[in-house]
């Protein structure tokens, strides 16, 4: 795909295409690559017999040597690395299937015949390119061996690949060839063993597996597949000729050693590339335990509160018992989640011995990553374009990634701002390679308060520091000026630098936008290296079609991906998190690329953490408490839910399809453990997710489909039969939306897209993909992708995949993947967190609520309990509300929701509060978050329960009942020259309401009580102390709001001065009505007679 080869524009529905080209057009040359060096082997390109530099790609010049050249014609893909572009036959080379007839080419002597020096040039190809993936030799000098050796030629003995065991019944050794003396930098294979070497047998247990020796985990590359089962019968052949005689030879030194001197790499290979790491026994069973006893102590203390009613205030007490019912009901959900947590350690340099090899061809998958924006001027395009510099120079093979931008905006400021972001990523991305910079968004890296010095050995490291600096301000300054810009709109709408309109000028109505800044024909940083596909995306929106938001942007994404690149796996972010880890792309491959656990994970979700956060986090933006201790309770069930970015996706998943079962085959029990199999009787499969059990035909590239689609379109063998799960074209069609490009797309068991597709076809089918209407009538939205029906999509979708049996992991490595921002403002604080209650009463109020979905998938039952706790949650504001307005009650009238307790009944009382704490505490001891989080959570709990969640439940009920719907607001992203000064700045909104009467009442009660206490006399201040800690409870857990409302302490806003004047007005009353300072009479009055008496 040819990078900037202009803007693609049009409509599906109106038959419209129009590519703008940009002013210069064409890719960028290849630089500072030295044309005398192969770029595949490392050896020299060499001279044809005519005694001219040898150039295998008459189209880019790409440098690659005879024998690597031999090698792609013959066992390759045929094609050149760099441009794609078939190689044609040069003199001297052996004709291939494919080779059109060459005037004056002629070669008789070598277009049939292979004479003995490609043979051994074909060989050194295979060590070059294969070296690592057969087997482990010693770190040998190849000068040190005999002359035959020096060329590596084939194996003797077959290798064990994707753990087959090759047949042989009387033999129980496998015989492990030690390495060969010592002193070299690269690990090369032993292909050929020669008789007068002595190697031993190793035994082996037939009953142990083979993973423990080493073997029978290798993930050869495909491309090589027909290569490689070419050489295993070569092998077998070649066994019964030489076998007896290796295996008899006998000798001294090195090779007395059974297990060999390379053994521990291999095995180090081939071991997972993850683990379980269980919490401690003496941190977890202490918590487990205390849990068992608060149950036991909720149990009693509510057999005397319900036994106990108060007389005299019977509304109160029913009040109060109902409200304690519901938090202990709403504390069992969101406590037993947490009963299994356990930690998780990867092993990035297994991953790296097994897909990875330094100097090979990388085997690690294929990631998509999806950014979404919507609005520049919430989001602002320098964090944006910081965004998408980090995905650029992440620590992952280049042509392995392929970054696509959303704007449903369709915004010219943001395409324009891409544009100077891809020209500026050719000079950051190699210099953050180069010198291992972390983090690699440039904002934050320049802004860090460390000792950048640190660990940094290279002499030109500060002068290419101190230039790149700045280049990012003077980058700067260029988005700035088209911000700028941007402000004033001319009246007839942006125009192109052609002069040509920008399609996106009218944003609800418009054509679907498609251009590729940078990619593998074209994209080059200034060192000549290619840089990763960066793609902008604006998807057609029309009046009168529902677009679903940014559940149906991700959707569109995850389409046009499947067309243009389809790589089996894609990461979202939301366009302010940056990659801060630049191994995170690995961290999330270490589980799925693992070949036990990775089949069965559909996601890998990242805690989200967040900087630009004030240092005492007054409004819990950290969330420490969920992503620290929820998340990891729900890894040791299931999996964690998914959270909405940070989140690498396996593409097979959202598609719809159902989890592989263990064993290959479905259990009997079809509610996923929470029931016995008589509970739900028969389970009808469905036949859209059923995995097929008809093996397809075995593939030897990962681009051909498992089944064309004419076969699907004329009818596979054996679709009469009802039970099968192969589906026509057709129902395809319904399913998936009436492209075949993308219906083949789905069929890719590793994805990719097949190489003789052309990119004007490709751009064009992804131009249909995107059409606003190609979801009509299928199943996007319902049952594939992001989901539809609530604002908090991403929900709903973990759950629907959860459903189906797939699991999900939850990565937390030492340094954070991603970083974003928050808001610290008040106010855009509880409008996110409004956000979030509202989506998840949508889902309490559609059919997808876990109190009734699901039940014939396999969903775990705490899974279950997790997913009913994340969506009714908003159901605790009503009687939070309702228990924080007791106190006041209860201090104005005098009376108490419980009556006077004797000294037993009081045991309950400080059983439970005791159990409240160490709960608390014994959590904070196994997952590590500080008691400032851990109680910081708790006030923003009660604040958002008074407001933000009361606000949803009324906005749900009025959308699902009346069809009112709310318009859906973006969290500003915006920071403020002043530190901090977001944090200070009072946005008036009704969500302040609710918490500032509570402050107020409470208040208002506490001066009552202690003045009619004083009033009263001694004996009334012992059922005051009961009364009064209820009222500071409250009040203290709505201080960080009462904070938030004074503003800075020299910049008092007008609501303040307004309650004060209330408040003051509402106790001078009090204090006249009741006039403490009067003696009390309980008498007769006495009054002094006169004279007239």
């Amino acid at each position: 795909m040819e990078a900037n080869a202009g803007l693609v524009a049009g409509s599906h529905n109106r038959n419209e295409l129009v590519v703008i080209r940009p002013e210069n057009e064409g890719p960028k040359p290849l630089k500072h690559v030295n044309g005398h060096i192969c770029q595949i082997c490392g050896d020299d390109v060499g001279l044809t017999t005519e005694g001219e530099l040898f150039v295998a790609c008459n189209e880019c010049a790409f440098p690659v040597c005879r024998p690597c050249y031999d090698y792609e014609r013959n066992d390759g893909n045929q094609s050149c690395p760099q441009c794609k572009t078939r190689y044609k036959r040069h003199k001297g080379s052996p004709r291939v299937d494919g080779d059109e007839e060459e005037e004056g080419a002629d070669d008789l002597e070598n277009e049939f015949n292979l004479d003995a020096d490609y043979k051994q040039d074909r060989e050194h190809v295979t060590d070059a390119m294969l070296h690592g993936h057969m087997s482990y030799g010693g770190t040998y000098d190849r000068g040190d061996l005999p002359h035959h050796m020096r060329h590596p030629m084939q194996p003797q003995f077959p290798l064990l690949t994707n753990g087959q065991v090759p047949d042989a019944e009387d033999e129980q050794a496998i015989v492990v060839p030690p390495g060969v003396g010592s002193g070299g930098k690269r690990v090369h294979p032993l292909p050929y063993i020669e008789s007068n070497l002595p190697v031993q047998a190793r035994p082996m247990d037939p009953t142990k597996d083979l993973a423990a020796y080493g073997y029978g985990s290798v993930a050869w590359k495909e491309r090589v597949d027909s290569w490689k089962l070419r050489q295993e019968k070569m092998q077998m052949m070649m066994m019964t000729e030489g076998g007896q005689q290796l295996t008899g030879t006998k000798g001294g030194g090195d090779f007395d050693d059974p297990n060999g001197p390379d053994l521990p790499i291999m095995d180090e290979a081939r071991q997972p590339l993850s683990r379980k790491v269980f919490i401690a026994s003496s941190k977890i069973n202490p918590y487990r335990m205390i849990i068992v006893v608060r149950l036991v102590v909720l149990a009693f203390f509510f057999r005397y509160r319900i036994l106990n009613p108060v007389s005299g205030a019977y509304g109160l007490w029913l009040t109060s018992v109902i409200c304690e019912i519901w938090f202990a009901i709403s504390w069992i959900l969101d406590q037993f989640p947490k009963w299994l947590p356990i930690n998780r350690e990867t092993y990035l340099d297994r991953l790296s011995l097994r897909y990875d090899k330094e100097g090979e061809v990388s085997q690690l998958a294929s990631i998509d990553i999806y950014v979404s924006t919507v609005d520049p001027a919430k989001e602002p395009p320098i964090v944006t374009a910081n965004t998408i510099l980090s995905i650029l120079s992440v620590d992952y093979p280049v042509d392995k990634v392929s970054c696509y931008l959303s704007d449903d905006g369709a915004a010219m400021l943001t395409f324009e701002c891409l544009s100077e972001t891809s020209e500026f990523a050719r000079k950051w991305v190699p210099f953050c390679k180069k010198f291992s910079i972390e983090p690699r968004a440039p904002d934050m890296y320049f802004a860090l308060k460390i000792d950048y010095l640190k660990d940094k050995v290279q002499p030109t490291f500060v002068k290419e520091r101190r230039a790149m600096k700045r280049e990012y301000e003077e980058f700067k300054v260029r988005i700035n000026a088209l911000v700028a810009k941007a402000q004033k709109v001319p009246e007839e709408g942006w125009t192109m630098q052609d002069g040509t309109p920008w399609p996106g000028n009218n944003t609800r109505d418009h054509p679907g936008m498609i251009q590729v800044f940078l990619g593998h024909s074209g994209g080059h940083d200034t060192d000549g290296n290619e840089l990763p596909r960066l793609v902008y995306v604006s998807r057609e929106k029309r009046p009168g079609f529902n677009h679903h938001k940014k559940a149906g942007a991700m959707n569109a994404l995850v389409r046009v991906s499947a067309v243009l690149t389809n790589a089996p796996y894609f990461l979202n972010l939301d366009c302010d998190h940056y990659i801060n880890n630049s191994k995170a792309l690995r961290e999330a491959m270490c589980f799925m690329m693992d070949p036990q656990l990775g089949k069965k994970v559909c996601y890998v979700q990242f805690p989200q953490r967040f900087d630009g956060i004030d240092r005492s986090d007054r409004y819990a933006n950290h969330n420490t408490v969920f992503f620290d201790i929820n998340l990891k309770g729900l890894d040791g069930i299931q999996g964690p839910v998914y959270v909405g970015t940070g989140c690498v996706f396996r593409r097979q998943a959202l598609y719809g399809y159902e989890a592989p079962y263990k064993g290959g085959k479905p259990p009997k029990s079809s509610c996923g453990g929470c029931c016995p199999s008589w509970c739900c009787g028969s389970q009808k499969k469905d036949k859209k997710f059923m995995p097929s059990k008809k093996k397809g035909p075995v593939r030897t590239d990962s681009t051909i489909p498992i089944f064309d689609l004419e076969d699907i379109e004329e009818g596979v063998e054996g679709i009469e039969d009802e039970k099968s799960s192969l589906m026509s074209l057709k129902n395809f069609e319904k399913r998936f939306g009436q492209s075949p490009v993308f219906v083949a797309s789905t069929l890719l068991e590793n994805g990719g897209v097949p190489q003789s597709a052309s990119s004007g076809a490709l751009l064009k089918e992804a131009i249909h993909v995107i059409s606003c209407g190609y979801e009509d009538k299928t199943e996007w939205g319902k049952e594939i992708g992001w989901i539809y029906g609530s604002v908090t999509e991403d929900i709903l979708t973990g759950f629907k995949m959860h459903c189906r049996g797939w699991r999900s992991i939850y990565c937390m490595p030492h340094r954070p993947a991603f970083k974003g921002s928050a808001p610290i403002n008040l106010s855009d604080r509880l409008n996110q967190v409004l956000r979030w209650a509202l989506g998840s009463v949508e889902i309490s109020l559609s059919r997808h609520c876990p109190l009734w979905y699901g039940y014939s998938g396999r969903l775990k039952c705490l899974e279950r309990i997790a997913y009913i706790n994340t969506t009714i949650y908003p159901l605790t504001s009503l009687p939070l509300v309702a228990y924080c307005t007791l106190p006041a009650v209860c201090l104005l009238t005098g009376n108490f929701i419980i009556p006077t307790i004797t000294n037993f009944s009081s045991l309950w009382f400080i059983s439970l509060f005791i159990s409240i704490f160490v709960t608390g505490i014994l959590e904070m001891r196994w997952s590590g978050v500080g008691i400032d989080e851990w109680w910081r959570n708790e006030q923003f709990w009660v604040i958002g329960g008074v407001s933000a969640h009361l606000f949803a439940l009324f906005q749900g009920l009025l959308k699902v009942c009346a069809g009112i719907d709310t318009n859906f607001t973006v969290t500003s992203k915006t920071t403020e020259d002043e530190s901090f000064g977001e944090l200070y700045t009072i946005k008036w909104t009704a969500l302040l309401v609710p918490p500032t009467t509570l402050i107020v009442i409470n208040l208002v009660g506490v001066v009552a009580g202690i003045s009619d206490a004083v009033n009263t006399g001694y004996q009334s201040w012992g059922p005051l102390f009961g009364k009064l800690f209820f009222a500071f409870w409250v009040i203290v857990h709505l201080y960080p709001f009462l904070k938030g409302l004074m503003g800075r302490q020299n910049r008092t806003p007008t609501i303040v001065i307004v309650w004060s004047i209330l408040l003051a007005s509402i106790f001078s009353l009090l204090w006249v009505r009741i006039d403490p300072f009067l003696p009390q009479v309980t008498g007769p009055n006495l009054v002094q007679c006169g004279v007239s008496c």
